[in-house]
């Protein structure tokens, strides 16, 4: 019996260990959400729009830990979002600064 039970759970572990492998590394969207964080860095959206800029740092860092720790889908949620967010400070700071009259 306990070596049935063993079996079982040694089992459980191994099919749940390839579930959570199973969706594919989000590649294109870490490398998305990096260009658009350099744009926005670019534009100077840290001085412009700096909670978009800060919002989409951080999810770009909980992307990357949950990329390192290979739980993907969540890190293709993060990297989007952190895409968004950096697109959105990049836009608000170039129109900040057209509207200053600094570009």
């Amino acid at each position: 019996m306990k070596a049935r039970l063993l079996r079982l759970i040694a089992f459980l572990v191994l099919f749940g260990g390839a579930i959570r492998c199973a969706a594919p590394a989000p590649v294109e969207s870490y490398t998305l959400a990096r260009s658009a964080l350099e744009f926005a860095k670019a534009s100077d959206a840290s001085r412009f729009a700096s909670k978009y800029f800060l919002s989409a740092e951080d999810y770009y860092r909980k992307g990357e830990a949950a990329y390192k720790g290979r739980d993907f889908a969540s890190a293709k949620t993060f990297f989007d979002s952190a895409r968004v967010q950096a697109e959105k400070a990049e836009n608000l700071a170039r129109l900040k600064k057209f509207k200053s009259g600094e570009f």
